[in-house]
Parts: C-alpha cells; structure tokens; sequence
C-alpha cells in the first residue's frame, strides 16, 4: 500500500525513492511487525487470561510441565495479525508471489485457530478432528499445486518495475532470461543442472510438502519459544533465498534461475521475523503466552509455501531438519513400540526426551536453536555450491 501511495512522490521529493528498495520495505515490515506484537501482545493476553483460554497441559507430558498448566494460549493470533497489516502495508499486493505465501499462512492459521477453539473454548479434548485438520491442509496443498502448474511463469510476463533494482538499471529486463525452470520441476540442493520434473504429481508434492512442515512446526512446539525461534530462522533463511533468486545479478551469479518478482516473498519473511521475534519476547521461559495451533499451524504453512515458491521443496529437509528430527523422533517411537513393545527415546518427541536425560528446557531450547542456524546457513551455502 505504502509503495503505490509514497513511490510516485519521488519527483517531489527523493527520500520517496526509498520505497523502490525491496531490503528497505523488508526492514519497514520487520519493524512493523516488532511495534504491533510489542504494543498488542500486553492486551491479547490480559484478554485470553481474562476468559480463562488457557493451555491444558497432558498427564503423560513430563511433570515439570505441570505447572504451565493454564497459561493464555492462541497466541498465534498475535502472529497472524503482526504479519497481515505489514505485508498489506510494505508489500506489492499484485505480486504472486507474495500472496501465495501470505494466504497460505492465513489458512493454516484459520485451522489451527478452529482447533484451539475446540480445545480450550469449547472443552474438545481432541479438538479438530485429525482427518478434517489433514484435509483442510490438503485442499491447500491441491490448489497451490494446480495454481503453479496451470498457471505457470512466462518468462518476462513477471519482470519487475526496472525502477524496483536500481542497482542493475542499466540491465535490458526485457530481455532477461528469466524463469527457466518448469512449473512442476524441483531443484535438488547442490546440484545445478539436475531438476526432478514431477509432471501432475507436482500437485500432490506441494500438499504433502504443506501438510508436513504445518505439521512437523505443531509437534516441534513443545517447549516455550522452540517452535518460535526455529521456525524464525528457517523463515530468514528462505527470505534471503526469495531475495536473492529475484534479483538478476544475484541469480546469475548463483547460476540459479531467476524468478522474477520473487524478491517481494522478502517482505512477508520480514514481516514473518519481526512477528517471531516479538513473539519471542512474550514466549521465552517461563512463558507468558503459548501459540496454540493457530501460530504453529501457521509458521508451518509459512515455510512450506516460501519453500515451494523458491522451487526449494527438498531444501526444506535441510533447512528445517530441527522439524525433520521432531517428525522422525515421533515415528521411530510409535513404529518401534508397536513391534517391539519397547521405546527408543524416553519420550516423543525429541525435545522431550533430552529434558528426561536431565536437560533444563532453556538448554534444550538454545541448542535447537544453534542446530537451526547451523542448517540454515548449510541451505545458504548450497546456492553457491552448485
């Protein structure tokens, strides 16, 4: 909105020319995302604490999380409406890019918020039911799918305003490559020239691609502010990806097909950082708020989408392999225990089997988060060791 409304003043004045800047606007929207979390949150949660919408912690869970019992939960609303009114602010709504990724995040959210309100408005012990949460997922994951394959990329029907890139005006946009890549194809990480070419199946890819990271960011977050910050640096990660593969030069340089407007998804990963960031401030031990479904649901669906614009599915086993191990950790468990009647891990998922070996939950938290950085920059390195 900001970008239609103070862009064509430049000729008026030129500190409008900023707003042509994609790192400028990213940075806008983070620091919107930080000023609305940190002036909402307060009152969000003296809401939920007010009509007692608090967490039901599980009897089988480890006892010391007995005492959460009651914190204010679906704060992933929060989450939601710190990222919404930035991207509607600093981003270029006609980019596909960006709405892709921002209305996936909003469905995910929107089935997460019905279970939360199942579970702790309406006293649901199980909530959704799974199958109705797994369709919900799908049928976003479907159309997602048949959207990228019937309504592919033409190469330069999408090259940005030159006005955009001052930095590589003098570049011929007409004639840009642009996007070599099929709409159903999938790059695979650290190799150039191969590219996994999924014809219709691209489309049940992409489902199970959403449906897995919603899910595996849900099961990660067992811990105050472990969902939220692994899931805050896979969203850098791919943000800087998005960045980059939108950028001409940038994706020359990687020998990377370029993707043209891409570089927009920036925005929603700026604004999606921000919201982590200050959702952090309110979900650090002992937390003050939890994210419920509704933000876990989200951040997956975030990732996931960002994952599938990019053309970087099978990077997100890399970049995401905190939420790899959680998913792993919970199918070992229940794989191994139904045949052998014994459990590998103390408990399932992961995190909570090292608080069983002893570790503090703050340990275990900061060094989730280290692995995280660590796999993300490995992601980042893989655009250049091609």
């Amino acid at each position: 909105m900001l970008y239609w409304i103070l862009y064509p003043l430049r000729e008026s004045a030129s500190i409008f020319n900023l707003f042509s800047y994609i790192t400028f606007r990213a940075a806008g929207a983070t620091f919107t995302a930080l000023v609305i979390m940190f002036t909402t949150g307060p009152f969000v949660i003296r809401f939920l604490k007010k009509h007692q919408i608090g967490q039901t912690v599980r009897d089988d869970g480890p006892q010391s999380h007995m005492k959460k019992e009651g914190t204010p939960t679906m704060g992933g609303l929060l989450i939601l409406l710190s990222v919404l009114i930035p991207v509607l602010l600093w981003g270029r709504l006609g980019n596909r890019y960006l709405l892709v990724v921002l209305f996936s995040t909003v469905w995910m959210g929107l089935i997460g918020l019905l279970d939360d309100y199942l579970k702790v408005v309406r006293h649901c012990s199980k909530g959704l039911i799974g199958r109705y949460k797994l369709a919900g997922q799908f049928v976003l994951g479907i159309a997602l799918g048949a959207w990228l394959c019937f309504s592919p990329v033409v190469p330069g029907a999408n090259t940005p305003d030159p006005s955009l890139i001052p930095s590589v005006r003098t570049i011929d946009l007409e004639s840009a490559e642009g996007i070599d890549i099929s709409s159903t194809e999938t790059t695979v990480p650290f190799f150039k020239d191969i590219r996994i070419d999924l014809g219709l199946f691209y489309i049940f890819f992409v489902a199970l691609v959403l449906a897995g990271s919603s899910n595996a960011v849900n099961l990660t977050d067992g811990l105050d502010g472990l969902a939220t910050g692994v899931s805050l640096i896979s969203i850098i990660t791919f943000g800087v990806m998005a960045y980059l593969l939108g950028h001409v030069k940038f994706a020359d340089y990687l020998q990377f097909s370029y993707l043209p407007g891409m570089g927009e998804v920036s925005i929603f990963a700026g604004s999606m950082a921000g919201a982590c960031l200050g959702f952090l401030w309110f979900n650090t031990p002992p937390a003050s708020v939890f994210m419920g479904d509704t933000g876990s649901l989200a951040l997956g669906g975030a990732i996931g989408s960002m994952a599938v614009v990019t053309k970087n599915e099978l990077l997100l086993f890399l970049v995401g392999g905190v939420f790899v191990m959680e998913v792993l950790s919970v199918i070992l468990q229940v794989g191994w225990f139904k045949k052998t009647g014994r459990r590998v891990f103390r408990m399932a998922p992961i995190h909570h089997h090292f608080e069983l070996c002893g570790w503090m939950e703050s340990k275990v938290v900061v060094r989730f988060w280290i692995i995280a950085v660590i796999l993300g920059l490995l992601g980042l390195i893989t655009l250049k060791i091609r």
